[in-house]
C-alpha cells in the first residue's frame, strides 16, 4: 500500500517516519517545510489539483493528514489561515481519496469540546461545542470530509506531545531545570499523548484498510491529570526536582481562548473497533523523556 503523509517535519509526521521503517507499505513523505536530513516531498494541500497530481503520480492508497494550523491563540487572530489549513485542506485530501477509492486518516483535536461544563470522558457522538477558532477550524474540517463521502477515520487527540518540534513536555523540561520556581495551571484535566503512542494507532488502522469502519475516534493515552500534574511528573521522570513546581488557576494566565477545563478522551470505540492497546500517559512519558536523554 503507497500512504502518503501531510506535515511529516512536526511532531506526528516525525513518529509517523518511525513508524514507517518497520513498515511493509510504502511511505510518501511530504510537507511544505523543508528540513536538512529528512527526505521529504513538496506538496502544498490547499492545492486541490497539487493533490490530486501526487495521488495519481504515486498510486496513493491512504493519505495520513499530520498538517495542521494549531496555533490555539494566535488562530483568534488568523481566522481565515486557520480555516485554509483546517478545513479547506482536509476537503482537498478527502476529494483526492474519495476519486480513487483511498482512505484519509485525519488528525483533529479535544478542542472541538468545551464550550459545555461536563466531567466525564468526551464520546465520538458528543455534540461539539469548541470554545475557540481553532476548535471551530478543526470542526469545520470533520464536517467537510464527512461530507465528501470518503472513507474516513478522523482521530480526535489531546495534549500531544513527543521528541520533534515544540510541545509542553519540552517547554516543562527546559523550564525546570533553569527556573527555581515554576507555576503550572491545575484546573484543566486532560490527558498527555506521547505522539508515537499515536502514530502507532495509526499503523493499526492502516494495516485495517479493507475492514475500516469510517468515523470518528477518540485516542490520547490512558489516565487522567492536571498540566500541574504533568509537570510535576516530567521533573521527576528528567531528575530536575530542584524546582519548585506550585499548582494555580488558570485565570493567572491570561488567554485570548478558554481553554476546556476538562477534556479526557473516551477511548472504549478506537479500542473496540481496531483493537487499539492503549498505554498508561506516565509509561508513555518515562519512554518519551528517555529517548530525549539519548
Amino acid at each position: 500500500m503507497n500512504i502518503l503523509v501531510t506535515g511529516a517535519n512536526g511532531q506526528l509526521g516525525n513518529e509517523m517516519r518511525i513508524v514507517a521503517r518497520g513498515s511493509k507499505d510504502r511511505y510518501i513523505f511530504t510537507d511544505v517545510n523543508q528540513v536538512e536530513g529528512l527526505e521529504t516531498t513538496f506538496l502544498d494541500i490547499t492545492d486541490l489539483e497539487a493533490v490530486r497530481a501526487i495521488v495519481a503520480s504515486e498510486g496513493v492508497n491512504a493519505i495520513v493528514n499530520c498538517a495542521a494550523y494549531t496555533n490555539v491563540d494566535g488562530a483568534e487572530n488568523a481566522q481565515d489561515v486557520a480555516e485554509l489549513l483546517n478545513a479547506e485542506a482536509p476537503q482537498n485530501l478527502a476529494v483526492a481519496m474519495k476519486e480513487v477509492g483511498g482512505l484519509l486518516v485525519q488528525i483533529s483535536t479535544d478542542y472541538v469540546f468545551g464550550a459545555e461544563p461536563y466531567n466525564t470522558p468526551c464520546r465520538e457522538d458528543q455534540k461539539g461545542t469548541p470554545t475557540g477558532v481553532y476548535g471551530l477550524t478543526k470542526l469545520h474540517g470533520e464536517e467537510r470530509i464527512i461530507a465528501t463521502g470518503c472513507n474516513h477515520v478522523i482521530i480526535r487527540t489531546a495534549w500531544l506531545y513527543s521528541e520533534f518540534g515544540k510541545n509542553f513536555c519540552k517547554t516543562m523540561l527546559a523550564l525546570t531545570a533553569t527556573k527555581p520556581q515554576l507555576k503550572v495551571v491545575f484546573d484543566q484535566v486532560g490527558t498527555p499523548t506521547y505522539a508515537l503512542d499515536l502514530a502507532r494507532a495509526i499503523e493499526v488502522v492502516l494495516n485495517k484498510f479493507n475492514e475500516t469502519q469510517s468515523g470518528i475516534y477518540h485516542y490520547s493515552n490512558e489516565g487522567v491529570c492536571s498540566w500541574y500534574d504533568f509537570t510535576k511528573m516530567i521533573a521527576a521522570y528528567s531528575g530536575q526536582t530542584e524546582c519548585d513546581v506550585q499548582p494555580c488557576h488558570s485565570n493567572e494566565f491570561p488567554s485570548p481562548v478558554k481553554r476546556p477545563a476538562y477534556s479526557v478522551l473516551d477511548k472504549t470505540k478506537i479500542k473496540e473497533v481496531f483493537g487499539v492497546e492503549v498505554p498508561y500517559w506516565t509509561d508513555s512519558l518515562q519512554k518519551c523523556i528517555a529517548n530525549l536523554k539519548k
